[in-house]
């Protein structure tokens, strides 16, 4: 009988030790959700109030791969982002992380409207990819945003952007 007695308790704790790392792997499983799901809101708000695509980086390299014809513009800083990574033939065009409602040139490097729409071309059927370092990372948005207030109607965000890229082993390109 003295054997039962202190098995109960040992056998409660044995199970306790058990599940609780069960516990813990779960409500950090949920919690990584809602983490998600902000983000994920997030991009689809913005993605709603610029009017443009979403286009993966699975789908960016088929588009390369393929030789279609289209602009793909690196919404960051150049010395910084740019010179050292960016997607294969892409062109750079610095703007800020804020929502730039109103066009600032001191957020844009010194550049303008103008200089945006030169960098982006006379064709507005032309496809634009417009992407920065990450999802989080909203100059994509931004530069998306402004290509479809300038006229674009093919404006496609690679909102994944370098990182995504990289993370897939695609081939970089980098300036000397």
């Amino acid at each position: 009988m003295k054997v039962s007695k202190w098995m109960s308790p040992v056998l409660f704790v044995v199970i306790i030790m058990l599940t609780m790392p069960a516990y813990g792997f779960m409500g950090g499983k949920f919690k990584d959700e809602v983490e998600k799901e902000k983000g994920a809101v997030k991009l689809t708000r913005e993605v709603m109030k610029g009017g443009y695509d979403v286009v993966t980086a699975e789908e960016l390299k088929g588009w390369i791969d393929a030789g279609k014809d289209m602009v793909i513009v690196d919404t960051m800083p150049y010395e910084k982002s740019y010179k050292k990574n960016h997607v294969p033939g892409a062109v750079q065009f610095l703007f800020p992380i804020p929502e730039m409602a109103a066009w600032d040139t001191n957020e844009t490097a010194g550049k303008t409207e103008a200089d945006y729409q030169a960098l982006l071309g006379a064709d507005k059927d032309k496809p634009l990819v417009i992407y920065c370092g990450f999802v989080k990372c909203t100059r994509s948005h931004n530069g998306a945003m402004w290509a479809k207030k300038l006229g674009y109607k093919n404006v496609y965000r690679f909102a994944g952007g370098i990182y995504a890229w990289k993370g897939m082993d695609y081939p970089v390109g980098k300036e000397d």
